[in-house]
């Protein structure tokens, strides 16, 4: 038995995903996941952060500390409930919340907050943070990172698979059946940070469950269009994205430059359908031979966005990684889960050919614990 801890909080800042994972030889089994909400002060600094890009140096300090006690106590917790103890963990793998991510800066960065030193010491356990620097380092986007978790896990010998991720950003990973063709992977563009964020400025709620008000809408073309027209959607590969671009400021400024009457619902709708059309056309022009899509993250769980994804891609079998033997919930929890066990193993963690880093590298900085097994 080799277990190991993911930790994941994305984009859509809707809580914190903790999976136990057992690992051998690249044997995926999953023994718990679940999902702790922020307190509400901590996801309101969070989302502060993240959407001013701008913070007092002590406020900074003290958001990364406090999340790295939030990440602390939803581990403990995780483990009190199943009766593992500490000592039974090989590793804490920690993505960390992103906060700015700058892969085109003159000296390229992806900050990622959670203090790491906070969680060994609390948990007993030794944690693996910081994932995406390394890459970075090698003129990489740093940029997905899951594409080779997903390559361990997904693969197909028999055809060509895609891997949709739609959480706040989308991205995707295209496993081709012969394992001698790379693999690619990239940001597609928003999943649903703006259908999320258009919602919460008409009602209470924190995301449109199952895409039940964005199915009263119709889709504008025109602005779809006008959406579409962004740069980064014809941006060659190697590319990721983040709420630095993709936010409501954006969505603000095109529907000033838009100009047109339009209901919010439908506004709703236009945004479920360029999630999509920017997933199925980019799947049409890098992954033409691929067979099925399994879609992951929070996405999977709007019908009206996945029988839009279908609608999009008639030749493809659409369906999520239920299918695959993993719950969408929990792939990217597993998935830096197995990242860490890479990096204690002192085994590349990259995929040059999806980051664009000129090697396969270690990604990540060990905590150690003197208290972990």
């Amino acid at each position: 038995m080799s277990l190991y801890i993911g930790v994941m909080s994305g984009t859509s800042l809707d809580g914190i995903d903790i999976a136990i994972v057992d690992i051998n030889d690249n044997q995926i089994l999953l023994r718990a996941a679940e999902t702790y909400p922020f307190s509400p002060s901590l996801r309101k600094d969070l989302y502060s952060l993240i959407n001013t890009g701008r913070a007092h140096l002590q406020q900074l300090g003290q958001v990364d500390m406090a999340l790295g006690h939030a990440y602390s106590e939803a581990i403990l917790q995780l483990l009190a409930e199943t009766n593992i103890a500490p000592t039974d963990i090989k590793a804490i793998g920690c993505h960390g919340q992103t906060i700015y991510h700058a892969p085109d800066a003159a000296y390229p960065f992806s900050m990622q907050i959670g203090c790491a030193s906070v969680i060994a010491e609390l948990t007993g356990i030794t944690t693996i943070a910081d994932f995406r620097q390394r890459d970075m380092v090698l003129g990489g986007q740093g940029a997905p990172l899951v594409p080779a978790f997903h390559q361990a896990l997904f693969h197909n010998p028999d055809e060509d698979t895609v891997i949709a991720n739609i959480g706040g950003i989308s991205n995707i990973t295209i496993l081709p059946a012969d394992k001698r063709q790379p693999v690619l992977g990239f940001d597609t563009g928003p999943g649903n940070v703006l259908l999320d964020q258009w919602y919460q400025q008409h009602h209470r709620a924190m995301y449109d469950e199952n895409g039940r008000w964005a199915r009263d809408g119709k889709v504008d073309t025109e602005l779809l269009n006008l959406l579409l027209a962004d740069p980064f959607f014809m941006q060659p590969l190697p590319k990721s994205t983040g709420r630095e671009h993709f936010n409501l400021t954006w969505l603000t400024n095109t529907l000033v430059a838009f100009d047109k009457p339009i209901k919010a619902e439908s506004i709703q709708k236009t945004l479920l359908q360029l999630t999509v059309r920017s997933i199925a056309d980019a799947v049409k022009q890098y992954a033409e031979n691929a067979s099925s899509l399994y879609v992951c993250g929070g996405g999977a769980h709007n019908e009206v966005l996945m029988q839009s994804l279908r609608d999009e891609l008639t030749n493809i079998k659409v369906s999520n990684t239920v299918d695959l033997g993993l719950a969408p919930d929990w792939v990217e929890a597993c998935a830096f889960a197995w990242l860490g066990m890479q990096t204690l193993h002192h085994q590349s963690g990259n995929l040059p050919a999806v980051t664009g880093a000129s090697k396969p590298t270690i990604l990540g900085a060990i905590y150690s614990s003197s208290e972990a097994s």
